[in-house]
């Protein structure tokens, strides 16, 4: 039987093993980013729990209530719940926030009151005083009295904002077009004036509204609101 003899060590050796081989040039590095690609990264961005329609909703009624420049960040993160970084992320700056939030107020008054005007079968000056009805109705009914956002957004001013200055204002202006386009339907269907000044109507009864806003955040309740609007219609000329 032969056993296998172990070669002798060198002379000089140390007895200890043979040291690793260095890695290659760029081996640590690539090793270095393996490892880091492989922790787990912290979340960035808005938290698990933010519900950006309901973030809306509240910055809309705050925006709403107080106005644009009267609302600051800090009040809008505390009443949403969330920290500033997050309200940047989702909305970007202040301004877009009040855009945002204001799409959204035109948009919920559309479902609600946009069809008044159009409804067929429908004289002009009956449609536009169940439109006065319901917003009298609606803005006394409002629990934070805040009248007609496109009026009440401006309250305290608009700081430097120049732009959602026009910005409001192109609103306004959109808001009389459309009374404009329906006095004029009017005339077409016989049942308002031709010879009517639908431009200055519908400035005339834009201003009443507006008016009923700034009303509405004085107190006034909706029976006198109602009352203004009665009286403002008298002016509505007779066929």
């Amino acid at each position: 039987m032969k056993f296998g003899v172990a070669h002798p060590e060198p002379p000089g050796g140390t007895g200890l093993p043979a040291a690793a081989p260095e890695p290659a040039l760029g081996e640590n590095a690539e090793a270095a980013t393996d490892a880091a690609a492989a922790k787990p990264r912290r979340p960035r961005g808005r938290p698990r729990g933010f519900d950006r329609d309901q973030a809306l909703e509240t910055a809309m009624r705050m925006f709403w209530q107080r106005g644009f420049e009267a609302t600051s960040m800090s009040e809008l993160t505390a009443a949403i719940g969330v920290a500033a970084p997050s309200l940047y992320a989702a909305f970007g700056s202040k301004e877009d926030l009040f855009r945002a939030a204001l799409q959204r107020y035109l948009e919920q008054f559309r479902r609600g009151h946009g069809s008044v005007l159009a409804t067929p079968g429908l004289a002009a000056r009956e449609a536009f005083a169940r439109l006065f009805d319901a917003l009298a109705e609606g803005f006394a009914a409002c629990p934070t009295r805040s009248g007609c956002m496109l009026v009440a957004a401006e309250t305290g001013g608009l700081g430097d904002a120049t732009q959602l200055r026009e910005e409001l204002g192109a609103h306004r202006a959109s808001v009389e077009a459309g009374f404009r386009a329906r006095i004029e339907r009017g005339q077409v269907e016989g049942d308002v004036p031709a010879d009517a000044d639908a431009a200055a109507l519908a400035k005339f009864l834009s201003t009443v509204v507006q008016g009923l806003s700034i009303q509405a955040r004085d107190g006034a309740g909706a029976a006198q609101l109602r009352e203004v609007l009665r009286i403002a219609l008298r002016a509505w000329p007779s066929v």
